[in-house]
């Protein structure tokens, strides 16, 4: 089936990045996308990321569900809640979602972004 895209598990072949600087609270992280598929309207992306340890600030403009391959993270907004979340967890992080990223352990994920065009 040729309109069927697979997803891999493996970020092999994709460039490792720092973090941005004014984003990045601990660690010298380095990370990988290996983006998979793109609608042709640009709203829907999905693939494969994954980081070092270290922390930084994010903030969502668009919907984000992950399913955890390896390693764990700490997810805290800007109230002060977190969650921890590790190999096997499945979660929506949605818009507008503001807070820090810290992964605890190396960590890989699978990911299914939607962020309107419009």
């Amino acid at each position: 089936m040729s309109s069927i895209v697979a997803i891999p598990h493996s970020t092999a072949g994709a460039s490792r990045t720092p973090v941005a600087a004014d984003r990045l609270i601990s660690g010298q992280p380095m990370q990988a996308v290996a983006n998979a598929y793109s609608d042709p309207g640009e709203a829907f992306h999905c693939g494969v990321w994954e980081g070092d340890v270290g922390a930084w600030r994010v903030h969502y403009t668009e919907h984000e569900f992950c399913h955890m391959l390896a390693g764990r993270v700490r997810i805290i907004d800007d109230e002060g809640g977190e969650r921890i979340v590790a190999a096997g967890d499945s979660f929506v992080i949605p818009a507008g979602f503001s807070g820090i990223w810290e992964v605890l352990e190396p960590a890989r994920k699978l990911y299914a972004v939607y962020e309107s065009v419009s």
